[in-house]
């Protein structure tokens, strides 16, 4: 059987996926790693992360350019403007039988890829608070209560799109785009307040193709937290830990990844890990924006959170 990671990447990213990269193989040098571009722009990560890890690309980009112009032909452009988001969704027909997805704005603190041993018993594995914290926002819409598109248990299974496993044989191609029609034809469904592209479309993929769904933080009250934007983790010879309890990854997702930024300098260790780290040029402006727009949308979290105990 493969089992394996994915990851979706171009040029842009280049520097967050070799981070990523440097911590999996930090504490696992064997795992298959195969890189999904997320457009024509990807050869420069591609070629740096084959000779520094030994990551393949993803063997079939014919299939990868067809199923883009598909999810470009099911959905309006207003609905989704770039298909190209969509892309992760390629890895239940891909080479690994068993997969982990990565985005690349996370750190791995362990052999990450033993999270997929849970698939012998499960069609799907996350390992986040979503459920908890941000509950439906940034996924449905208060519609998929209202019409019992889903029931309030299965509510409970949404997760963050960045981090997850599940294995082939879940669903087939034509399935995969019935389902996408499903999504095209009713965006009621779906909350994008944050732009949050293929986070919707792929909790209502999952929740509708599988039974048989896990989330690791619902396994023991131990579980740690993941997200960059939580400030209490602590840090021990490059390991994050939440109190007493190690970290299985970190997760900026939303959270600025900038000089200064939520636990850059770990960031950095991972980054540079191997290799002589080069001075940085700051500009405080741009930095100082990019803060500034983080904290006044977290108040703004905290204020719909608070509209809706009212």
């Amino acid at each position: 059987m493969n089992r394996g990671i994915y990851i979706v990447a171009n040029d842009k990213v280049i520097e967050n996926a070799i981070a990523l990269l440097n911590s999996i193989r930090y504490h696992d040098r064997d795992v298959s790693v195969f890189l999904i571009p997320f457009n024509e722009q990807y050869k420069k990560v591609a070629n740096i992360l084959k000779q520094k890890h030994n990551v393949e690309i993803f063997p079939d980009l014919d299939f990868l350019e067809k199923f883009t112009q598909k999810v470009g032909e099911i959905f309006d452009r207003d609905f989704l403007n770039n298909p190209n988001k969509m892309r992760k969704f390629v890895q239940w027909f891909g080479p690994l039988d068993e997969f982990l997805y990565i985005d690349t704005d996370i750190l791995v603190f362990e052999k990450i890829v033993d999270i997929l041993n849970y698939l012998s018993e499960y069609e799907f594995v996350c390992c986040d608070y979503h459920h908890k914290k941000r509950q439906l926002a940034d996924i449905f819409s208060s519609v998929v209560k209202e019409q019992g598109i889903f029931s309030d248990r299965e509510l409970e299974d949404v997760f963050n799109s960045g981090f997850w496993a599940s294995k082939k044989g879940i669903f087939s191609e034509s399935q995969l785009y019935e389902l996408l029609q499903e999504c095209a034809q009713h965006r009621e469904y779906f909350d994008f307040s944050y732009k949050t592209t293929d986070q919707p479309i792929l909790n209502y993929i999952v929740l509708k193709t599988t039974q048989k769904r896990l989330n690791l933080v619902k396994i023991s009250d131990k579980e740690p937290g993941s997200w960059a934007g939580s400030q209490h983790f602590t840090e021990k010879e490059h390991v994050l830990y939440d109190g007493e309890n190690r970290l299985r990854y970190l997760h900026w997702a939303g959270t600025p990844m900038i000089p200064g930024g939520a636990y850059r300098e770990l960031w950095e260790y991972y980054r540079y890990l191997g290799e002589t780290k080069p001075p940085q040029v700051v500009l405080p402006t741009q930095q100082e924006s990019q803060w500034q727009k983080f904290v006044a949308q977290v108040k703004q979290n905290i204020k719909k959170a608070i509209g809706k105990r009212k």
